[in-house]
């Protein structure tokens, strides 16, 4: 399942830290949204990847392992 987007997208510095908590793109964002997805994924054994580029949009995509 993938979630796309037509915004911004992210710099490839900010992609590796987008799922460290409390880092945030946002003026006003928690930072919790990404890393809490990641943390459910994970402990239902699946997984959340991210493809993105500035001026390109964003990727998630949610890997369900059945």
């Amino acid at each position: 399942m993938a979630f796309i987007d037509n915004g911004h997208g992210v710099t490839e510095q900010a992609k590796s830290r987008l799922f460290v908590p409390f880092f945030t793109t946002k003026a006003g964002g928690s930072g919790i949204g990404l890393s809490l997805a990641k943390q459910i994924m994970l402990s239902h054994g699946g997984n959340i990847e991210v493809e993105s580029a500035p001026e390109q949009g964003f990727e998630a995509i949610l890997r369900f392992n059945s």
